[in-house]
């Protein structure tokens, strides 16, 4: 294949590793960026992401290097069983099966999981025709862009045909086209760290573009010119900002500027696939770098302007907080609250909790800056923006929820909570109250210790309050004493409006004053329809 920007022709080697750190051996002069896998280095992710490598060091010696292998065969000794299986059937079919992109930069990363991509020079129907008889269950959702998907044991496996793909400039929808070579179908790959390849069952390792080099070094390029990668499919560009939020790569320096340059490029691509990207982001480890980079670059203006909205301006007379800063700092410490995983309802609230701000900023007569209301100007916003987005209705709903409820602890004053105001809060919250706790004390970023703790304690008492009355009361399901039947028997009243408005009656005597009991409760509705009628 010809030689592309980016691209490296594999050098004549005598069996010995390179200075660059890289092992190869053979006296024969290989096919373009192809070797044994065995003689792969690897990198491993236990060091910390701002590493300058992962496990390999720049100019690594030999010793590591026979280290970082053993990691990297070992993940492939791990899925080999299956992996192998699959490509000893394509192979006496007469066709090439490998595994490819993430499954790869994963396998050297030592982070291989269950998820398995294999790229084939078999066009979709002859793979249909290969993983039907062998797989516990097959889809075919993505076969009109060449993937077959299937799962055999544990592991969830796509095949892909080689292929090429393009973004016409007036549609949505890229165009397929089918390849007939592994570099062919490397070169259309997003970064070269995606770009690198295992041909199986020999186990050869195809890296034409030095996807292991830029790996070790932790810089995202792209396998041909950033500018030609991103029109043929704009995402990629988000999808650098969720490499530095899940892996720490940093983008090369052409990357970023293209990205910059071809941000409104992004305009074309679906908003689900948007949606589906940034939730990667927001799901990974460091997600704050990865919208640092969506920000600066200018694609949070095209796709989540309300991020990017809330670098306000700061003057000597009008200080206030960076909201901008403070919104990403919430973020990472509702992130260190999550108990059982990432939470992306949670994550998004932080994100959004304060999108309000720039509309609602005033600037008062005694120097001071407010936001009055901001919280529910904010939740229309969310709702908004996580609909453009299509989000799933009940997502929105939850995510609005917590940006409206964000300030309401503070709403209450310094002063001791009334049982009626902490039932409200509970019943207000629903299902989201765990959520709301995490929410609320991930909002506090003064670097004032005193008020900071004092905050904390104020938080802690209010969550002991709650638990004594949710043993005392059922919070959980706060309810009226009477129930609907019982209003309409009591009333003489026939089911319409007006057995709503009792209802709702004896739900706030419930929040006021805990419960009642049926008789009382019955009394005080007698009472209130007497007054009312």
């Amino acid at each position: 294949m010809p030689d592309r920007p980016g691209t490296r022709t594999a050098p004549r080697h005598s069996g010995r590793t390179t200075g660059d750190g890289r092992a190869v051996i053979g006296e024969e002069r290989r096919e373009e960026g192809n070797v044994p896998c065995s003689a792969v280095p690897n990198a491993n992710t236990d060091s910390h992401p701002q590493q300058p490598a992962p496990g390999l060091s720049r100019g690594a010696p030999s010793a590591e290097l026979g280290e970082v292998q053993r990691r990297a065969v070992s993940e492939l000794l791990r899925v080999s069983p299956v992996a192998d299986d699959l490509a000893h059937r394509f192979q006496d079919a007469g066709f090439t099966l490998a595994l490819v992109g993430g499954s790869v930069r994963d396998a050297l990363l030592g982070r291989l999981g269950n998820d398995l991509d294999f790229t084939t020079d078999a066009r979709p129907q002859d793979i249909l025709a290969l993983v039907r008889p062998w797989a516990d269950a097959v889809w075919e959702v993505g076969i009109a862009f060449g993937t077959v998907g299937c799962r055999k044991d544990d592991y969830q496996i796509e095949v892909t045909t080689y292929r090429s793909e393009a973004y016409d400039r007036t549609s949505r929808k890229p165009e397929v086209a089918y390849g007939d070579s592994i570099e062919e179908d490397l070169v259309r790959r997003d970064f070269t760290v995606n770009a690198m390849a295992v041909v199986l069952p020999g186990k050869t390792f195809v890296d034409p573009h030095d996807g292991l080099g830029d790996l070790a070094r932790r810089v995202l390029r792209t396998p041909g010119t950033p500018e030609e990668s991103f029109s043929d499919d704009p995402l990629r560009m988000m999808r650098a900002a969720r490499f530095a939020a899940q892996l720490g790569f940093e983008p090369a320096g052409e990357v970023v500027a293209a990205m910059t340059a071809m941000a409104d490029r992004i305009g074309i691509v679906s908003a689900e696939r948007v949606r589906d990207e940034l939730n990667k982001l927001v799901l990974a480890d460091h997600p704050r770098r990865g919208l640092e980079l969506l920000v600066d670059t200018g694609l949070a203006d095209r796709v989540l302007p309300e991020l990017p909205a809330l670098r306000l301006e700061r003057d000597e007379h009008h200080r206030h907080k960076d909201v901008y800063q403070h919104t990403l700092t919430v973020l990472e410490q509702a992130i260190d609250l999550e108990d059982d995983g990432p939470d992306l309802t949670l994550r998004l609230a932080a994100l959004l909790h304060d999108i309000g701000k720039p509309r609602t900023r005033r600037f008062e007569k005694d120097g001071r800056v407010s936001f009055h209301h901001h919280e529910v100007v904010g939740a229309k916003m969310t709702r908004s923006r996580m609909t453009k987005l299509k989000y799933p209705g009940e997502m929105i709903k939850d995510v609005s929820r917590l940006v409206e409820l964000h300030l309401r602890f503070h709403g209450y004053g310094t002063g001791e909570w009334t049982d009626s105001a902490v039932r409200r809060y509970v019943r207000d919250a629903g299902p989201l109250l765990e959520r709301l706790h995490k929410l609320t004390r991930s909002d506090c970023t003064t670097r004032n210790k005193r008020k900071a703790n004092a905050l904390a304690r104020a938080y802690d008492s209010l969550e002991k309050r709650i638990a004594r009355l949710k043993e005392q009361e059922e919070l959980d399901a706060i309810r009226p004493d009477l129930d609907g039947n019982e209003i309409m028997e009591i009333l003489g009243l026939r089911p319409g409006p007006e057995v709503g408005e009792a209802y709702r009656h004896l739900l706030e005597l419930r929040l006021e004053h805990g419960p009642l009991g049926r008789d009382a409760a019955a009394d005080a509705l007698r009472q209130w329809w007497a007054a009312r009628t």
